[in-house]
């Protein structure tokens, strides 16, 4: 038995406990420190790092340097929370590991599927959440080996970060397309050609590569001494890419706020789903790992049909999908035999929803050009952030009325995802004027191809989700 001694301090209550709970930990349940607002903690502050690292990583930073300083701002602040000596100095250490961890999956995802051509771009996005299940579960794994010891999971956990950093980031090349839009063409063919060779290919000497706007300027430049004043300009206006480019436009505003209300209504459905776990009474490791694995075939599902049936039948169909039988589920009481065919509607639901979440992040990727793209991603990621921050708010309201919340938010979502475009096989722009050429390109056909009307483009849709439900 250890030695124990209570003390107030300023509101506080502090155990000093040899061989048992240390005082920290009792602290922190003095002060209401409970799983839910962790978990809100943790996305409010990742929200806003999405935000800053999205924009340095269009900016001069780069997608490879900013994946590599939020690993190793990751590392060092899970290292130092290990060593907290009160409350506030983790919660401070968490805040600030927050802000460099809510940026990392938004950072690799885009480093990884931009140089991907648009016939393997589905599959190549899907593949990378593998991953994050897989990561999820070994987490479990981890924290079941240190039950006792929160100091030494904070060590356990943060060293993969580090070594990441460290061992991997530095062999991976930056992306080509933004060496391209930093005016760099020499580093994107240096580039391209070490893909080339890897996939046994050969990329051809005299070989030329340009932006998506740069054939206007070089039109320019021939009537205007030399074009060299054009061309300061255009390099300026495609290496300065910020969310106010997004805002100025009113292609990509549109598609942005539509963006942050989906990943918001399907973030509120996919962590709320995936924290009633708690409510199961069941081992939480063992929960956790089978839940982390259940997503997988959801993945598969979608990489196989993602290039099928497009993004946007998909994402509609998978969130309707999870909406409906949440909405179901909300219906049916919660006593005897019923309590099993809630529990059905809700692995329906959580089948569904880790699909278009994932889905989402490739979706939203192509609608953006380069030069804003991670930075868009982070906006969508901050929205996704905060629906973390609600989802255990909903939770906590009952049995039936969180069902009945997850269904409103993945139906009314699967709507809104009606007004986007479809990017199945569609180029990747790499500057804000590229975009919008292609979009007066798009408004030429229609205008040219009066025949076939609204209602026909509308049912040509509803046949692509009949076909996919």
């Amino acid at each position: 038995m250890g030695m124990k001694k209570k003390s107030e301090d300023q509101g506080h209550l502090i155990v000093a406990n040899r061989g048992g709970c240390s005082a920290l930990v009792v602290e922190m349940a003095w002060m209401g420190y409970t799983d839910g607002s962790r978990y809100g903690d943790k996305a409010n502050h990742g929200a806003l790092g999405a935000g800053v690292f999205g924009h340095l990583a269009d900016s001069f930073l780069g997608r490879k340097g900013s994946l590599q300083v939020v690993c190793i701002l990751n590392a060092a602040f899970g290292l130092l929370t290990a060593a907290s000596p009160n409350y506030w100095n983790y919660a401070a250490l968490r805040l600030l590991t927050g802000f460099s961890t809510g940026s990392v999956g938004v950072l690799a995802f885009v480093l990884a599927t931009e140089p991907v051509g648009p016939a393997r771009r589905g599959a190549a996005g899907m593949s990378t959440f593998y991953f994050f299940s897989g990561g999820i579960a070994a987490l479990a794994g981890v924290a079941a080996l240190f039950p006792s010891s929160w100091r030494v999971l904070y060590v356990v956990t943060s060293l993969p970060s580090l070594a990441f950093a460290v061992a991997v980031v530095p062999f991976v090349s930056e992306s080509p397309q933004w060496y391209l839009v930093r005016r760099r063409p020499d580093d994107t063919l240096r580039v391209i050609r070490d893909i080339a060779v890897t996939n046994g290919r050969a990329v051809h000497e005299d070989l030329t590569l340009r932006l998506d706007d740069e054939e206007e300027d070089g039109e320019e430049e021939q009537g205007k001494d030399g074009g060299g004043g054009t061309a300061k300009a255009a390099a300026a206006s495609a290496s300065s890419g910020s969310i106010f480019d997004v805002f100025r436009s009113r292609t990509t505003l549109v598609r942005l706020v539509l963006s942050v209300l989906i990943n918001l209504l399907t973030s509120v459905v996919y962590y709320g789903l995936s924290l009633n776990v708690v409510n199961l009474k069941t081992n939480l490791y063992i929960t956790v790992v089978i839940n982390s694995l259940a997503e997988m075939p959801a993945y598969l599902l979608t990489a196989l049909l993602l290039d099928h049936f497009g993004r946007k039948p998909l994402a509609i169909g998978t969130k309707l999908l999870s909406g409906v039988f949440c909405t179901v589920g909300s219906l049916i009481p919660g006593a005897g035999i019923m309590r099993v065919a809630r529990m059905v509607c809700g692995v329906v639901g959580i089948f569904g929803m880790p699909a278009t979440y994932n889905l989402l992040f490739i979706y939203t990727a192509e609608l953006f050009p380069m030069v804003v793209r991670t930075a868009a991603l982070g906006c969508t990621a901050q929205a996704a952030q905060m629906g973390a921050i609600v989802a255990p708010l909903v939770v906590m309201l009952g049995e039936r009325l969180p069902f009945a919340v997850f269904g409103a938010s993945g139906i009314v979502g699967g709507l809104l995802i009606f007004y986007l475009p479809e990017m199945m096989n569609k180029p990747l722009h790499d500057t804000m004027a590229g975009l919008e050429e292609g979009e007066k390109s798009v408004l030429k056909w229609h205008d040219g191809a009066r025949s076939f009307s609204r209602w026909q483009m509308l049912g040509a849709q509803i046949n692509g989700l009949r076909t996919l439900l």
